[in-house]
């Protein structure tokens, strides 16, 4: 199944929440996701501009948008970002294919291909 990275922040009157009752973010998050047929992976708090880090799986692009659009839309969050991610397996088949194109494709302006031949 697909994996994809969630990031963002928690907005000050959401910590306030947490602070007042503390609870099992990845708990929750997983009931979610249990709705897109996805599973958490991990959640990681984090400090700098992003405040969590959440590696899940989702059957496809379109579950995973609904995920994040589904959370996104509490209003408790800011600045979300959803990333998927690609294993080393499958980036060595990308990069065959980003060849093939490479050796056809101009940019504009060009007169022929300047990618690998």
């Amino acid at each position: 199944m697909p994996k994809y990275a969630f990031l963002g922040g928690y907005k000050a009157e959401t910590w306030a929440q947490f602070i007042a009752n503390p609870g099992d973010r990845a708990a929750a998050v997983q009931k979610a996701a249990d709705r897109v047929g996805g599973k958490v992976d991990v959640l990681y708090f984090t400090f700098g501009e992003d405040d969590f880090l959440l590696i899940a799986e989702a059957p496809d692009d379109n579950a995973a948008a609904a995920l994040a659009v589904a959370t996104a839309s509490s209003g408790a969050l800011r600045g979300i970002r959803t990333i998927k991610l690609i294993t080393a397996s499958d980036m060595q088949s990308i990069l065959g294919k980003a060849k093939d194109v490479a050796s056809v494709y101009a940019p504009p302006g060009a007169r022929q291909p300047v990618g690998v031949n």
